[in-house]
């Protein structure tokens, strides 16, 4: 069974003692004036749900329901309300983390003598418990909230291990992206900064800086030679003129004969293939 209530949160703050009058008093009196202050700057003090049960009291965010602190049972020390103000009752709990001893205080207008009972029917319900249990029951509420704690962390630990991936994975897509001047369109070079010759791709002219077509290329200046300092022979533009005169009235006189007709070592040439015979 859960037993809630809705009161106005003024607080916890550290006190040296597990219990007492005096001790809570100290404790009512300083987050009083810490309220006080709040108020004069204009800020509210906020509500929350405090759930009891025989396992505890819970504290949680009225509106998102979030759990803001879980005082186990068995670490209440104390409870009492404020005699003087009805509206104020409190709570000594055991931090099960720093072994600190926090005074839990709370501003409710009609209820607060009543949520101070209700904490000692609690109280009384978990002894009873305890003895039908032998024990048992207290040892596996233990276990539990430390596996509870336990998972907390856990979960704290994962959220900022996938934040840490996300950077990385950010890094890693801005590494791998190109810059918009990237070098890679340029041909690669070799170590004297020159484009190396492949067979497989033309010699072709770049064009000129201002566009226009690249000038025809240029012819040597000076005809090449042989070993010899002679031309070399081109069949295809040497003309008459080029054999000597000997050779070229032998040349002469082999045309006038094929025309003619002429016999050579008893062969007879003819212009017409029916008179030609050996």
């Amino acid at each position: 069974m859960i037993f809630m209530f809705l009161p106005q949160f003024l607080g916890h703050t550290e006190v040296d003692q597990p219990k007492g009058t005096e001790v809570v008093k100290d404790a009512v009196r300083k987050l009083k004036f810490q309220r006080h202050i709040k108020k004069s700057e204009g800020q509210k003090i906020p509500k929350v749900e405090l759930q009891i049960s025989i396992y505890g009291v819970k504290i949680l965010d009225s509106k998102s329901k979030e759990v803001q602190y879980n005082c186990q049972l068995h670490r209440i020390s104390f409870c009492a309300d404020d005699k003087t103000d009805k509206r104020i009752f409190t709570f000594i709990c055991k931090d099960s983390e720093s072994n600190k001893h926090l005074c839990y205080v709370f501003d409710s207008e009609k209820c607060a003598e009543e949520i101070t009972l209700t904490i000692g029917q609690a109280f009384d319900l978990a002894y009873k418990k305890f003895l039908e249990s032998g024990g048992k029951d207290v040892e596996t509420r233990k276990q539990i909230g430390g596996l509870q704690k336990r998972i907390q962390d856990l979960e704290a630990e994962n959220s900022e291990l996938k934040k840490q991936l996300q950077v990385l994975e950010e890094q890693l897509m801005i590494a791998q992206v190109p810059p918009g001047n990237s070098m890679s369109s340029k041909m690669p070079t070799d170590i004297f900064d020159m484009v190396p010759f492949s067979p497989m791709t033309p010699l072709v002219p770049l064009p000129a800086s201002n566009g226009s077509a690249p000038p025809p290329p240029a012819r040597p200046s000076e005809i090449r030679r042989d070993l010899f300092g002679a031309e070399p022979f081109d069949p295809f533009t040497c003309g008459a003129a080029d054999f000597p005169p000997d050779i070229q009235s032998k040349l002469d006189e082999m045309q006038e004969g094929f025309k003619m007709g002429l016999t050579v070592e008893g062969t007879v040439f003819s212009l017409d293939p029916l008179e030609g015979r050996c």
